[in-house]
């Protein structure tokens, strides 16, 4: 059985590995007043971070259309694909996922299996780069997506963010949340339950933010068992490098590397935030 793999553009895969991984991307939109982007493809996480300080109200966001999914589906069942693994953003923050199950049940010829990461990023991400290389292998769906299920289980990721107000406004966190959070100018540790963004910890400084992160990313990493590792951040390159390199200097089982909120995840953080995120291996 030949499997395709397709994910949305919120896993910010950059595109040479997409495209050496035989990954398709449907992209949701970032919307600044009546002008509309397919992010990854039509604006870039450098120019949409530009282009919010000029922006005279916060941008907006949308799902990829169901006919996108579908026509995208057609096309691959077009190329010889007989099934399709299509693994998507948190179901609870965003109607991709559901999108992507609405349109696998409108297309033929081809078998379309959802799947709904519960996250975002490069985590969601993980999934997207293990199911691909699995499918190049020739394992079948139901492999993968068993072995997509194994991973669930040790996926972790927290952030923090440099102002709760972009959350609050999108609807992403609530507003009591945000409101004590900025009055007090906490930096609370985020992390996804049950699929939703909630508060982990609440935190007074960037600098305690950032080792409370690593003392909860050392409880799994001091074990021992070889782990994949993911620093994320909002525009802050400088000190996503200082942490993985904290990172590598300390654990020799670790896997890390660098990548970014792009424009539909930075628009409900905010500029400045900065993530963790892993698996065992």
């Amino acid at each position: 059985m030949k499997t395709a793999i397709v994910t949305d553009s919120t896993a910010y895969i950059p595109k040479e590995l997409r495209e050496q991984l035989h990954i398709e991307i449907c992209p949701l939109n970032v919307i600044f007043g009546t002008e509309s982007y397919q992010e990854e493809l039509e604006i870039s996480a450098e120019d949409f971070y530009e282009k919010v300080k000029t922006a005279t109200e916060l941008p907006k966001t949308s799902q990829p259309a169901i006919g996108l999914f579908a026509e995208t589906f057609k096309m691959l069942a077009d190329k010889g694909y007989d099934a399709v693994i299509s693994i998507h953003l948190s179901s609870a923050i965003s109607g991709t996922y559901q999108a992507s199950v609405t349109a696998g049940e409108m297309v033929e010829d081809i078998k379309v299996y959802s799947f709904d990461s519960e996250i975002s990023a490069m985590v969601q991400g993980f999934y997207v780069l293990e199911a691909a290389e699995m499918a190049l292998k020739g394992k079948d769906p139901e492999e993968i997506l068993d072995r997509l299920n194994e991973m669930k289980q040790s996926m972790r990721a927290y952030f923090m963010v440099d102002d709760l107000t972009h959350l609050q406004r999108g609807g992403r966190l609530n507003g009591a949340q945000a409101l004590i959070g900025s009055l007090l100018q906490v930096k609370p540790l985020l992390h996804f339950v049950d699929k939703k963004i909630v508060p982990f910890e609440k935190i007074r400084t960037q600098k305690k933010a950032i080792k409370r992160i690593l003392e909860l990313f050392a409880e799994d990493a001091t074990i021992g068992v070889p782990i994949k590792a993911t620093v994320i951040h909002a525009n802050r390159p400088e000190m996503a490098e200082e942490l993985k390199n904290q990172i590598e200097l300390t654990y020799n089982n670790v896997e890390v590397d660098i990548s970014y909120f792009g424009a539909v995840i930075g628009t409900h953080l905010g500029e400045g935030a900065l993530g963790l995120g892993w698996y065992k291996k």
